[in-house]
């Protein structure tokens, strides 16, 4: 018998849930979540969310074996402990056991980019794999490890802190005080900032279609698809300095693949043929004698609620 399990995505402004049957995804829906809600409010917001979607998706509550809730932040996964959460000003708070005694279910909680790395290795482009890397290029770089088929969360769950290793020494300053970390150079945030800057050094690029304010990260990479030489310069660097970061990954724990996630991964095999043609030739060992992937994940936005289901299931 297949069990039932619901996958929470905890985030600043909403929190998603879904319940699952195997794989297959019953339902889901979603409320505000706020700063300025105490962790005991927080906790009951998301009780009455898996009520709401286990109505909405036709299921009994009363059958749900547990929850699996995917929140931002270190956690400590062994206690279901939000060991630090900048953004609500969180410290220590045992979410884990505050649902709990809200809704009488077990509830296991992980950091929200490890249970996406989960949810892509279990459900999505990692699913042939037993060993995968999910790197997300948003605002920051995040990601997940996992490895043998389990999520490898480090001592206390604050490992897999992909986007603050350093790939540049004495580099750009990081938010985390560090200089030169791969975030600084990989992520979203990176090539906008770099669009910004050769746009207005060549007054003549196509990247001056776009306004400075409106830029994002895909004007570089349309720009370059159009010819535009500023653009295949910006889109170059950008794909050298992800390259260096998985490079050093597979040095370090050479998994079978390394799954691309976030908006910049939509720019498919354009982002994915000049990195694989970076990476291959820095590999240790050659991708012709111990294959080694780079591919899109599948799940997007999705994948949080999946791995945060996925990771309750591996608790049970």
């Amino acid at each position: 018998m297949e069990h039932l399990v619901i996958g929470i995505d905890l985030g600043g402004m909403s929190a998603r849930a879904a319940v699952l049957k195997g794989e297959e995804l019953l339902g889901c829906c979603s409320r505000k979540t706020s700063a300025a809600s105490s962790p005991r409010e927080t906790a009951k917001t998301l009780a009455a969310l898996s009520k709401e979607v286990c109505e909405r998706a036709n299921v009994p509550f009363s059958a749900v074996e547990a929850v699996g809730i995917g929140s931002p932040g270190v956690i400590e996964g062994e206690t279901g402990t939000v060991v630090l959460w900048s953004n609500f000003g969180w410290h220590e708070v045992p979410l884990a056991s505050l649902f709990e005694e809200e809704c009488g279910k077990r509830a296991f909680v992980t950091n929200d980019a490890n249970a996406a790395a989960l949810g892509e290795a279990k459900f999505g482009a990692g699913k042939k794999y037993s060993d995968s890397i999910l790197i997300t290029l948003g605002t920051g770089v995040g990601g997940g490890i996992v490895l043998g088929g389990k999520l490898f969360e480090g001592y206390r769950s604050a490992g897999a802190e992909i986007g603050h290793m350093v790939i540049r020494q004495n580099g750009e300053l990081c938010t985390c005080g560090r200089r030169g970390c791969f975030e600084r150079y990989a992520s979203a945030s990176a090539i906008i900032k770099n669009t910004r800057l050769a746009a207005a050094a060549h007054p003549d690029s196509l990247l001056n279609e776009t306004p400075a304010d409106k830029i994002n990260g895909k004007t570089a990479f349309d720009a370059a698809r159009a010819g535009d030489a500023a653009a295949k310069e910006v889109v170059a660097e950008y794909v050298a300095a992800l390259g260096e970061g998985i490079a050093n990954l597979a040095a370090i724990l050479r998994p079978q693949a390394v799954l691309l996630g976030g908006g910049i991964s939509r720019e498919g095999e354009f982002l994915l043929a000049p990195l694989r043609e970076y990476v291959y030739p820095r590999l240790y060992v050659s991708e012709r004698r111990i294959p080694f992937e780079i591919v899109c994940a599948k799940l997007y936005g999705d994948a949080g609620l999946y791995g945060a289901a996925a990771y309750a299931l591996s608790r049970l």
